[in-house]
C-alpha cells in the first residue's frame, strides 16, 4: 500500500532524533511504552507526545495485547516499510509505503473479486 502525505510535515516528523529511534525499535517487534522508553533511553511522556504523531501519519500501528493475569496495553509496530524522497518540479515529495493489515489485505482482494 502506498500514499502521499504531507512532505514537510513527515520530512519535520522524521528529522526528529526520538521518532527514528522508536521507529527503529518498533521495526524489530511490538513494543509497550514503557519498552519504547527503555530502549530509546527517554521518558515516557516522550514517547507518548511523539506516538500520537507517529500514528498519524501511518507510520505505526497500535494493537492491545493481552497479558497472562487477564490485564492488556496497547504496544506499537512499525507500519512504515518504505521511504521514498523525490525532488521533482522544484517541488520535494514523499512516497511512504505502509504494511497493510491482514484485515485490509482481505478487503482489497474482496473487492476486486466483487469488481470482475
Amino acid at each position: 500500500m502506498s500514499g502521499s502525505q504531507d512532505s514537510d510535515e513527515l520530512l519535520d516528523l522524521l528529522g526528529d532524533e526520538y521518532v527514528r529511534s522508536i521507529l527503529a525499535a518498533a521495526s524489530l517487534e511490538p513494543h509497550s511504552v514503557k519498552d519504547l522508553s527503555e530502549r530509546c533511553g527517554v521518558a515516557q511522556s516522550t514517547v507518548y507526545r511523539r506516538l500520537d504523531d507517529m500514528l498519524a501519519h501511518d507510520l505505526l500501528v497500535e494493537r492491545t495485547e493481552l497479558v497472562a493475569d487477564g490485564s492488556h496495553h496497547s504496544v506499537y509496530e512499525a507500519k512504515l516499510t518504505h521511504l521514498d524522497i523525490d525532488v521533482v518540479d522544484g517541488e520535494i515529495r514523499v512516497d511512504t509505503n505502509v504494511e497493510s493489515s491482514p484485515a485490509e489485505r482481505f478487503t482489497r482482494i474482496w473487492d476486486d473479486i466483487r469488481r470482475q
